[in-house]
Order: C-alpha cells, then sequence, then structure tokens
C-alpha cells in the first residue's frame, strides 16, 4: 500500500506576533513542530505500512526550515521525505495550498491512501485535505477514529460522530483526516533518527510540479487576510454579591444597562 501522509509545520505556542504591515504571523524566535494532529496522521500511515506493506511519503509545503518536520517524520518510520517549497507559492489561501499540494501528490505517482490530520492549529479550518481530495477527484472520509479493514481496493473506517460513530466504505484510492483518538505517536528510535538525519529531503518548486500560475500563492487564493490581530485581554468582570434573589435583581439591572 502506498501511502501519502499531508503535514504541516506550525507555531509551537500561540503566543505568537503578527506583523501589522503583512498581517503574517511574525515566526522569528518561536520554536516550530509538527502540527499535533498531523502526528496521528503520521502514526497511522505508518501502521497501515506495518500491517500491509508498502510505502510511506511525506508532503510538507513550507519555508526551507520545514525540512525538520519531514526528517522528525522519517524517524517515525516513514521511508521519503517531499518539501514542496517556492516563493511562488507564498501566500497560498486553503484552495491554492490544497491544489499545490495536490499537484505535488500527482508527481510521486501512484498512491492509494492519503493521510492528513482533521486540522491544523494555526489555522484551524479543516479544509486543506477535503480540498486535496476535490483536487485529485477521489473520495473523502473525514474524522476518521480507527481503520477497520483495508484491501488493494477497499477500506473501512470508523468516522466519529459528536455522539458515537459511522462505519464507512470507501473505495481506494482515497483521502482520510485523522482525529487523535486514532492511535498514540511513537517516540523515534536512535536507528530512526540516525536514518532520518542521512536521509534526502526531495525539494519540490514550480519548475518541478508545473502548476497554473493563475492557482497557486496570492494569485490563486480566493480568499485573503485583510486584517488579523490579537483579542484585546478580557477584563475580570463584576462580582454580585448577597442572596440569591437579590443578586437576581443586581443582574437584571446591569443587563437592562447594558441594553440601554
Amino acid at each position: 500500500m502506498n501511502i501519502v501522509v499531508c503535514i504541516k509545520q506550525v507555531p509551537e505556542t500561540t503566543e505568537v506576533r503578527i506583523n501589522p504591515e503583512t498581517n503574517t504571523l511574525m515566526r522569528e524566535g518561536v520554536k516550530s513542530i509538527i502540527n499535533p494532529f498531523d502526528m496521528y496522521a503520521i502514526e497511522e500511515g505508518v501502521r497501515l505500512k506495518e500491517r500491509f506493506g508498502g510505502k510511506v511519503s511525506i508532503v510538507t509545503m513550507g519555508p526551507p526550515q520545514a525540512d525538520a518536520a519531514l526528517r522528525e517524520a522519517i524517524a517515525m518510520g516513514a521511508d521519503e521525505g517531499l518539501l514542496v517549497c517556492d516563493r511562488a507559492f507564498a501566500g497560498s489561501d486553503t484552495w491554492a495550498t490544497s491544489y499545490t499540494l495536490a499537484g505535488a501528490i500527482r508527481k510521486i505517482g501512484a498512491f492509494d491512501l492519503i493521510i492528513c490530520g482533521k486540522q491544523a492549529s494555526d489555522g484551524d479550518t479543516a479544509q486543506v485535505g477535503p480540498g486535496i481530495s476535490t483536487h485529485l477527484n477521489i473520495p473523502q472520509v473525514t474524522y476518521v477514529k480507527k481503520v477497520e479493514e483495508a484491501t488493494d481496493k477497499m477500506m473501512r473506517v470508523e468516522r466519529m460522530l459528536e455522539e458515537g460513530y459511522e462505519v464507512i466504505e470507501t473505495p481506494l484510492p482515497a483521502l482520510l483526516t485523522v482525529v487523535k483518538e486514532i492511535n498514540e505517536p511513537r517516540i523515534p528510535s536512535l536507528k530512526g533518527l540516525m536514518r532520518a538525519k542521512a536521509a534526502k529531503i526531495t525539494i519540490l518548486t514550480q519548475k518541478e510540479l508545473n502548476l497554473d500560475p493563475q492557482q497557486i500563492g496570492l494569485c490563486g487564493s480566493p480568499t485573503q487576510v485583510v486584517k488579523i490581530f490579537s483579542p484585546p485581554q478580557r477584563q475580570g468582570g463584576q462580582v454580585l454579591k448577597g442572596e440569591i434573589p437579590d443578586i437576581a435583581k443586581q443582574l437584571v439591572e446591569l443587563l437592562r444597562s447594558e441594553v440601554n
């Protein structure tokens, strides 16, 4: 089974600064990590390879330093890493990002399964995975919590719902987005770390992918960030004291004053 796992490198902390001129995150001095949900995607890809054989390819789109995320995934058991990196891809929204990643996956060649984390911690849109399946015209199953069965033509999974789960059978190739309930990511072994250190990372630029220039980067992004800011720190509220009937009356008066 040839598996592709799409990951993203994100800031480790939520306390990031924002450039007021470009409305982008200022990542200088902030440690980057693999998006937490993508760790479960990597682990599930490796587990499926261990069950059914095949290969796990890790793909990420980002700056040159995203190389570190690919090496960490290789240390966990993936076979190869591909970095989609070009200034032409800068400013991509979720649509342009999914279009670009789909182009990179086509470059890899034949695949049976694509796995993504359910969403990224910095954007929280949960749109890139489904977007990739749309561009590749393959089925998708989101919020997967368990892979029950798989053959070379079919996969049966459990999809998490708010109250319980549903069992879905999908033909392959397909795309899954996974939740943290699906597994527990492993700690890389010393052998894995050594292999990752020596691994050759493939760089894919616009020249190699030859994508439509009108569908990548800012030009290919239907949505653009007009302004981004940190919300003001919440001020402490008023504490109402007294017996319950008195507190209720005070609360009513406060609400009336806010309306008026």
